[in-house]
């Protein structure tokens, strides 16, 4: 797992749409990884994110989720719960491998970072999917974890 204060892989991995995605991490971004589309824990967190996705863009603050599941299991997920963010596809495990996520039980272990100026700005594992969108946006509000505009 990277630290706070390493630099921030730029990253290319494609999103439930088909579209491949670009980041550099330049701008404040949550990414955070989970382990399987639409199981009990994962479907919380996705949606607490989602349900705290205008207030993450109040703040300036993109979101992304990444798992080993494709595109399609992605683009059925974000269907059926009405996800407005998108999800990443990492088949090959090539952004957890950048992020130092560990994926050898077969799934991405539940981590989250808070990347921004390409550098972590926050890392957060053994993370509880219930109120962890919540808990990042406090932190990212009252912690000064991304610079002042």
């Amino acid at each position: 797992m990277l630290d706070e204060g390493d630099d921030a892989p730029t990253i290319m991995a494609t999103n439930q749409d088909g579209e491949t995605v670009t980041l550099d991490f330049a701008e404040p971004t949550v990414l955070y990884f989970y382990p399987r589309d639409d199981t009990p824990g994962c479907t919380v967190e996705a949606k607490e994110f989602n349900t705290e996705l205008d207030a993450y863009h109040e703040a300036g603050v993109a979101v992304y989720g990444v798992s080993t599941d494709d595109v399609e299991s992605h683009a059925d997920f974000c269907e059926k719960h009405g996800l407005e963010f998108d999800l990443l596809a990492d088949t090959e495990s090539d952004v957890a491998d950048a992020f130092d996520v560990d994926t050898s039980r077969g799934a991405a272990e539940r981590v989250t970072y808070v990347l921004a100026d390409g550098e972590v700005k926050a890392a957060y594992s053994g993370v509880s999917p219930d109120g962890h969108a919540e808990e990042v946006l406090e932190d990212i509000r009252h912690s000064g974890l991304l610079p002042e505009e």
